[in-house]
């Protein structure tokens, strides 16, 4: 067949040639000498494999027929099951059993062209052939393109195919990797029979390769069968690539075992630092929760000055250890994903949450006063609901006992509330589990069941204190419209006792003015109040008079009220005495106020100034941390210099501070000329720090994504520019659609399951939202080989020699001794079949690594 060749171009610029593989042309008939190389080295490839299950075969084209060392030898190679064959003698059952083998190799993306079942039962000798070429071609492309590719790079077909005919590349091949096989030096050029016999019977005896040529053939043929040499040297290839494989496996375990002890002791250090933080946290919610008042102005005023320094000295200091403790935690996330670990989990973040505590015990104790007040108050109202007293009352004293039964009912209406906030409390307890629930149900039951008999006897009182009044007359209205006139001005001057005596609580002048304008108005009311009072008394002294005129004698006081005349003129009196001091406390406060105000302007002047500097700077953070200019090490170098000259203004915040001192001492809590607070600039320059530190550590987490990945910068700018591009926002966060569109540009073909499985990559916490550190992430994963736990376990199998378990002599052997004792000292006893004393599983220390099971 003539050879047929096409112009290939490689790196560098050079141009080779090259022979095309011809398909399997079903129109033409192979040669001879062709088809009889390729009988007898596909035949020895195939029992190379079958003998492994056991079994061989003798004539290629009739052993496959029925299919069944065909799914066999399929399952051999690729180590995967394969349907259940059909045992049938019949051709249906040879053509179903031969089209599960097909249909197996097409399921790994190969195509079978022009080959079907029916030639294969057939016994078609062409078929056959060009399906295990097929089947080599799948299961050992890695050689063929190897051989194809870089062991004879600038060599055309024609020429690989005559490297071999002279015996000197296949002898050299063997002296390549066992030179003591092979006396290479006695070998001569024109003996090329000699040399292919003697590398043949080496490779059989030596090295367990069956011999699948011919040297007579070979040496007489014009031009080889390449299919037929490919597949022989291939045979060579993987049994020389298991001379390296030990090494291999010591340097992979030594990497991964590296890795594993630097991130435990970052972990150890964050747990540390953590575990001190939320001590701190634990000591200091009880005292920021304390709300119990003090006793004097004095105790308050250091009570607020505790808080100041608590402001100004202890917390930022905490604030600074969370930032690091977060800067931690994202360096030590970012070197578990690059090293393919699971991500790190805190202990802390299983304990539950001590607000939850907080809660259930603050709605536990609210539930017992509420229940204690209103079981105070029932107390007794059972015994005075059921007594007998107004079946020998007078009639005034039936008319007392219908009030006073009203004015109960009244306050019964008004306990109402009270039993239902005690039954909703009860039920919150219950949904939020509270562990003392069983005595809360309880209490809360009896109180309920109170209730409804206090409302039970309520209603038999009143009806009987109703029949009763039925049975008498007479009113003394006297009595009554005092009564119903005291009331109300007793009420009004009680009211205005309290509002005069009040500690009122101003912010501004404004509120002071206001103050004293509403106090002026109270005093033009005090002309028409003493005429109801002059009023009141009269009612009183008609009531003596009458009694005197008719010889009545007044027995106790008023049944309707215990306002007596004496009670109204004393608290009159007392409301005289209390206006003018009221003046006085004004007029000082409205001094204090506009003090006040000078220390406000005083503030806001700094303020105004400092405020939109934080955010000027925050800002500026935000530029950077989008933009890329110079090298990662450069970004770097400017951003710590950067946050230098942030950290230099700390003077500004201080004399600040300063002034909201002044301002706190002098109890001001608001502040009309600025809307900057002490508050919001402390968050801001706190934020401020925490960002600058953040842009850092995200600067040098991508400078270890770099160099773990092999990253270049030019490919870190490219990945800049890209995520700039796409960021529409320029937030340095892209949502699923610019992130799509991000991917399309760089050449992506994406459908919908490709993108969710990309986007479960970047986004595992389905945010919606695609930072620039998960992007290179996914960038460099895409690129960028990674060890496996599998990888790892086929490792230690073979510094084990292929056994289940290992020794600690073999790790102490292999491996650098702190590595060796690291693992000796986490490995798990190995307790399967074959184990020997001192056994050790590397099969579940392998999975530990990688968080597939504990370690």
């Amino acid at each position: 067949k003539p050879l047929v060749k096409k112009q290939v171009k490689f790196a560098g610029g050079q141009q080779i040639y090259m022979e095309q593989e011809n398909d399997w042309d079903r129109d033409l008939l192979l040669d001879p000498a062709w088809e009889k190389q390729q009988r007898k080295t596909f035949t020895a490839w195939c029992n190379s494999h079958l003998r492994k299950a056991g079994t061989q075969i003798d004539n290629i084209e009739e052993d496959f027929r029925d299919g069944l060392k065909l799914m066999l030898l399929l399952e051999v190679i690729s180590g995967e099951r394969l349907p259940k064959p059909e045992r049938g003698k019949m051709r249906v059952h040879k053509i179903n059993n031969v089209n599960k083998a097909l249909d197996f190799i097409a399921s790994k993306g190969v195509k079978l062209v022009s080959i079907g079942a029916e030639e294969i039962v057939d016994g078609n000798a062409k078929m056959t052939l060009g399906m295990i070429w097929t089947i080599i071609l799948r299961f050992q492309s890695s050689f063929t393109e190897r051989t194809k590719s870089t062991c004879f790079f600038s060599h055309t077909v024609f020429l690989f195919l005559h490297s071999w005919k002279d015996g000197l590349a296949f002898n050299a091949l063997i002296h390549r990797h066992r030179p003591e096989l092979i006396d290479y030096d006695k070998l001569r050029k024109d003996d090329p029979v000699t040399n292919l016999n003697n590398a043949f019977e080496v490779a059989e005896r030596y090295l367990d390769i069956p011999k699948m040529l011919d040297a007579e053939d070979i040496v007489g043929t014009l031009r080889p069968d390449e299919k037929a040499i490919m597949t022989y040297v291939s045979c060579f290839y993987h049994a020389f690539s298991g001379a390296q494989k030990a090494e291999t496996a010591a340097n992979r375990i030594c990497k991964v075992l590296a890795v594993n002890q630097e991130n435990e002791h970052l972990m150890e250090d964050y747990e540390k630092l953590a575990s001190d933080l939320l001590e701190w946290i634990r000591r200091t919610i009880p005292w920021l929760e304390n709300r119990a008042p003090e006793k004097t102005m004095t105790e308050m005023q250091q009570k607020l000055e505790d808080f100041g320094d608590y402001r100004r000295v202890h917390k930022p200091p905490k604030v600074q250890e969370k930032c690091q403790l977060e800067i931690n935690f994202n360096t030590l996330q970012t070197k578990l994903r690059l090293s393919n670990r699971p991500a790190f989990m805190p202990s802390e973040g299983r304990m539950v949450h001590l607000a939850d505590k907080f809660l259930l015990d603050h709605l536990a104790e609210k539930f017992r006063q509420k229940a204690a007040i209103h079981e105070s108050w029932t107390d007794g109202k059972e015994a005075m609901l059921t007594q007998k007293d107004y079946e020998t009352a007078s009639l005034s004293e039936i008319k007392a006992l219908l009030k006073k039964h009203e004015a109960f009912e009244s306050d019964l209406a008004a306990h109402q509330d009270r039993v239902e906030q005690i039954a909703a409390i009860a039920q919150e307890l219950n949904e939020l589990d509270y562990y003392d629930s069983p005595s809360v149900n309880a209490r809360c039951q009896k109180i309920c069941e109170q209730w409804d008999a206090l409302g039970s006897l309520t209603q038999s009182r009143r009806e009987s204190l109703e029949r009763t009044e039925k049975q008498l007359e007479s009113i003394d209205e006297l009595y009554l419209e005092y009564a119903k006139r005291a009331a109300p001005f007793n009420n009004w001057m009680e009211g205005a006792m309290e509002a005069l005596q009040d500690m009122f609580i101003v912010h501004n002048i404004e509120e002071i003015q206001g103050l004293i304008t509403a106090h002026d108005q109270f005093k033009s009311t005090l002309p028409e109040a003493n005429k109801e009072r002059e009023a009141i008394q009269a009612i009183q002294a008609e009531v003596q008079k009458i009694a005197q005129y008719n010889g009545i004698k007044l027995v106790g006081n008023n049944p309707y009220t215990t306002i007596t005349p004496q009670s109204i003129d004393k608290k009159w009196e007392k409301v005289q005495q209390l206006v003018p001091q009221r003046d006085q406390a004004l007029q000082e406060e409205l001094a204090r106020q506009q003090s006040n105000d000078h220390l406000r302007r005083q503030f806001a002047n700094q303020a105004n100034m400092i405020g939109p500097w934080i955010q000027n700077k925050m800002e500026e953070i935000g530029r950077i941390s989008i933009e890329m200019n110079g090298t990662l090490e450069d970004q770097l170098t400017h951003l710590r210099q950067y946050e230098q000259s942030i950290i230099e203004y700390k003077p500004n915040i201080d004399q600040l501070e300063g002034d909201h001192q002044l301002i706190q001492e002098a109890l001001i809590f608001d502040n009309k000329y600025t809307a900057y607070t002490m508050e919001h600039l402390r968050v801001g320059w706190e934020q401020l720090l925490t960002t600058i530190a953040r842009t850092i550590n995200e600067i040098e987490n991508q400078i270890l994504t770099r160099d773990a990945k092999g990253i270049s910068q030019e490919q870190l700018h490219e990945y800049r520019t890209s995520f700039n591009h796409f960021d529409k926002k320029r937030t340095g966060i892209m949502d699923s659609d610019d992130f799509r569109a991000l991917l399309i540009s760089t050449g992506n073909s994406l459908g919908d399951a490709e993108f969710g499985r990309i986007m479960g990559i970047v986004d595992p916490n389905n945010s919606g939202a695609v930072t620039f550190q998960a992007f290179i992430d996914f960038m460099s994963r895409e690129t960028t080989d990674t060890d496996t736990a599998d990888q790892v376990i086929a490792s230690f199998k073979i510094l084990a020699g292929d056994k289940n378990y290992i020794t600690a002599e073999e790790l102490r052997r292999e491996l650098p001794p702190d590595q060796a004792e690291y693992c000796i000292a986490r490995m798990a006893p190995y307790t399967g079949p074959d184990a020997v004393p001192c056994a050790l599983d590397y099969m579940s220390f392998s999975t530990a690594l990688y968080g597939e099971s504990d370690l």
